[in-house]
């Protein structure tokens, strides 16, 4: 009877079975934690120091947190910014300050997501880290210098850590299938190339990887004595695979920063890569074909006009028609910019001029480019002298000044001699000479800004 009313042994998942209970089982992060390194070093000498750890979702931040609190003898308590708040923040200090006075030991406070903290929440660590009441550890996925405020991280060391590596990972899963009872009793049988494929999906996560792995545990078949994970056990497993990609996080930053560049150092395969990772990890076509239109402008420009208009005909197709046949459009148009002629005048020249106006007097429309739409306007001799410039011989009013009188003599554009800008620039100085030789010149020779 009794045993009716006896909780049942909850079961761990394999991710929790298989953490390390000692900093030499700790796996990945050997930039930070192998052999001499001087965090290692630090946390063997039980040297405390409050910290951020900042990287991707299981590479290893709780588990190192709770290492850290073990070699160092210090007590280990949590908070997750996800679900607390200051009244909490307080009565995690208040028992740590009660364990110090009962027991002599230091606490270190791990918090979870602490970028969803705001700015009062991360406030009330400050006074707790400054006094050493507690040893702070944050965990963030989040870029640190934009999610922490600066107060807290001028009293905290930011550690990055990496995703594990495809090695790692496998040697993590080997080790699982014989050292975890459980799963070392059923025999399983699985080779290299299924362990492998299981790691590459993982995508630099030990904790995907391992549940991928105790999935594919649990509904591998039986062959004699063995329970056999084959490619149809894995197919089911990974049916809903996605690679790691935080839409508006740093992983989606950084991969269309790598995109950009990749197409402004005219990589065309290295860009098509970094466009294929955003698309399999579920990134929005429309978003990327925005932003070659932007590259369209900022990078090519003038050098080759045509860029733009096909980024602009990929977003159209991809807006028309959708997936696939739009992504194959946006691949187009990305190989193209990566290999067509680079300039960024346009978009240097708009900066400069923008900047001058922000910093400078709102100068007057010189009287004659004023319009005269008025019979006062035209007694107050707006537009009085205009040149017509297709009156003129080529088209062209030599010596007529467009800028106000103040500033006549500034200069922004400075094609580069690359692609149609090289011709853009000849035509240009041939402009500048016919307004030197033509003796009507109102402004002295425009220098470059």
């Amino acid at each position: 009877m009794n045993d009716l009313f006896r909780s049942p042994r909850r079961h761990q998942p394999l991710a929790a079975r298989m953490r390390p209970d000692t900093l030499a089982h700790y796996v990945g992060q050997t930039h930070l934690l192998g052999p001499g390194k001087p965090l290692r070093e630090a946390v063997e000498r039980g040297q405390l120091h409050s910290m951020v750890l900042w990287g991707p979702p299981g590479v290893g931040k709780t588990t190192f947190a709770r290492l850290l609190a073990q070699e160092c003898d210090a007590r280990f308590a949590t908070l997750s910014a996800v679900l607390a708040g200051v009244k909490e923040i307080r009565q995690a200090v208040a028992e740590a300050e009660q364990h110090a006075a009962q027991s002599g030991r230091g606490t270190i406070l791990f918090v979870d997501e602490v970028h969803r903290f705001n700015k009062s929440q991360q406030d009330a660590f400050l006074p707790y880290v400054e006094e050493g009441t507690v040893t702070f550890v944050g965990a963030t996925t989040e870029n640190p210098a934009f999610e922490l405020n600066n107060a807290l991280l001028s009293r905290c060391r930011v550690y990055l850590l990496r995703s594990l590596s495809e090695d790692e990972l496998a040697g993590m899963l080997r080790r699982a299938l014989t050292e975890d009872e459980e799963l070392s009793s059923r025999n399983i049988a699985i080779s290299d190339e299924i362990l492998n494929k299981i790691t590459l999906s993982a995508d630099g996560d030990a904790r995907s990887a391992l549940n991928l792995l105790e999935i594919a545990c649990d509904l591998s078949r039986e062959e004699g004595s063995r329970q056999v994970i084959d490619e149809d056990v894995l197919a089911e497993v990974l049916t809903a695979d996605v690679r790691r990609f935080d839409k508006g996080g740093d992983f989606f930053y950084d991969q269309i920063s790598a995109l950009h560049k990749s197409v402004r150092g005219s990589d065309p395969d290295a860009a098509l890569y970094w466009f294929a990772r955003m698309v399999d990890g579920g990134c929005d076509p429309m978003y990327i074909a925005r932003r070659a239109v932007r590259m369209a402008s900022e990078d090519i420009g003038n050098a080759d006009p045509r860029a733009l208009e096909i980024a602009l005909n990929a977003w159209d197709v991809q807006e028309r028609l959708g997936s696939p046949e739009g992504e194959l459009a946006i691949a187009q148009a990305i190989t193209y910019l990566a290999v067509a002629a680079k300039s960024n005048a346009v978009y240097s020249a708009y900066k400069r001029a923008l900047a001058d106006i922000r910093r400078e007097p709102s100068y007057e429309v010189p009287v004659h480019l004023r319009n005269a739409p008025t019979r006062l306007a035209k007694e107050m001799a707006h537009g009085a002298d205009y040149r017509y410039a297709h009156d003129e011989p080529d088209g062209f009013a030599a010596g007529e000044n467009y800028f106000p009188e103040a500033i006549a003599s500034r200069r922004y554009y400075d094609p580069v001699p690359r692609g149609l800008e090289l011709k853009i620039s000849e035509k240009m100085e041939k402009l500048r000479e016919l307004n030197r030789s033509s003796g009507r010149q109102r402004y002295p020779e425009r220098e470059k800004r």
